[in-house]
């Protein structure tokens, strides 16, 4: 049988076993953090303007409905995954769609890893409700849309592991952009960010756009330069 690019890129076909479970109630760290500790700590992160804003605008909106979030800042190749309340748990360089573009070409999910072309392997933008759940090989990962073949995985063992561990440990962002869509982070990560977090229950993720600003994805006011 032919490996299909949801298998690869950690999404089933679609005889592949779920594990989900129904929305959560907000528990602890659901309380909304004081928007100054949020944006100071991200500042320390070296986040960047637009991730700080979305941020920002999530706990403003309450738009991610009491349940964890997730920033993926695509221009920097940062992944930054928090509490239900907006505290920060983790931040990470992440591995990204080797084309620039926030759009998926129609019924890529389902297509031939060979028939995918280079300009084709983007990490469309915008507001997912994710899920946890396995692979056809077993692997958990974290579906953020399953139509389009998009999942946050971990770096996977074999004989391109060692060149996507350097990637993720240079400084600059523009080697990270070598996936087929999947956000890839390091495996402690996954392992001690995205599990506990993540991998029991629903969580909304912001993928930033890289084509066009990102309030015209993620709301539309503006935010000031100063931390309010």
């Amino acid at each position: 049988m032919t490996l299909k690019y949801k298998t690869l890129c950690s999404v089933a076909a679609l005889g592949a076993l779920f594990l989900l479970s129904g929305p959560v109630a907000a528990g602890d760290g659901a309380s909304p953090m004081p928007r100054k500790v949020l944006l100071a700590g991200l500042a320390a992160e070296g986040a960047s303007p637009d991730a700080l804003y979305t941020a920002r605008w999530v706990l403003d909106s309450s738009d991610n409905r009491g349940l964890p979030f997730v920033i993926v800042d695509k221009k920097d190749a940062r992944v930054y995954v928090f509490e239900a309340g907006g505290h920060l748990r983790g931040a990470t360089a992440a591995l990204l769609g080797l084309a620039p573009g926030d759009q998926s070409v129609p019924g890529i999910g389902m297509r031939n890893v060979a028939d995918i072309l280079p300009f084709e392997r983007t990490t469309p933008a915008g507001r997912f409700l994710s899920q946890p759940g396995r692979n056809l090989a077993g692997e958990a990962v974290i579906w953020v849309n399953y139509s389009e073949g998009l999942a946050i995985h971990r770096v996977r063992p074999g004989n391109s592991q060692e060149q996507r561990l350097q990637r993720l440990a240079s400084s600059t962002p523009g080697d990270n952009r070598i996936s087929l869509g999947c956000v890839v982070v390091p495996v402690a990560f996954y392992e001690n960010v995205v599990t506990p977090l993540l991998g029991n229950s629903y969580s909304v993720v912001y993928v930033l756009p890289e084509t066009r600003p990102v309030h015209a994805l993620f709301g539309a006011y503006q935010v000031g330069s100063s931390l309010p």
